[in-house]
């Protein structure tokens, strides 16, 4: 099996488990006391991040990083994400790591497909 380190590779796998809509490899990323924000969640637990962000999975064809900046346990992504219909937007996240699990995700929206902006 392929050797994985660090926050980077955590990152393109979070990405990677909603591109394929496989939950059981991002529940294997996250840590038990992961929160989760964005302008529509204020600080969410794992639990309701599961139940109100993951369904979104199901909507997005690919994600594109244009830039990944990683320091220590933190990093910035910047990426264009796609949905099935065709809708595109850009998003900047703050990720947070602890060990070998994500600990913290704080998304600030650059631009939002229409579907999105109706949530």
């Amino acid at each position: 099996m392929e050797q994985r380190n660090g926050l980077s590779d955590l990152i393109r796998r979070c990405y990677a488990a909603y591109e394929s809509k496989d939950r059981q490899a991002i529940e294997e990323l996250l840590s038990d006391d992961f929160t989760f924000s964005s302008p529509f969640d204020d600080h969410i637990n794992r639990a309701k991040y599961f139940e109100t962000c993951w369904p979104n999975s199901n909507t997005i064809r690919a994600f594109r990083i244009e830039k990944l900046f990683e320091k220590g346990n933190e990093a910035f992504v910047l990426y264009e994400g796609e949905r099935y219909d065709g809708g595109k937007w850009r998003c900047t996240e703050f990720f947070r790591a602890d060990g070998s699990k994500l600990k913290e995700v704080q998304v600030f929206f650059a631009s939002l497909p229409d579907s999105v902006l109706k949530h």
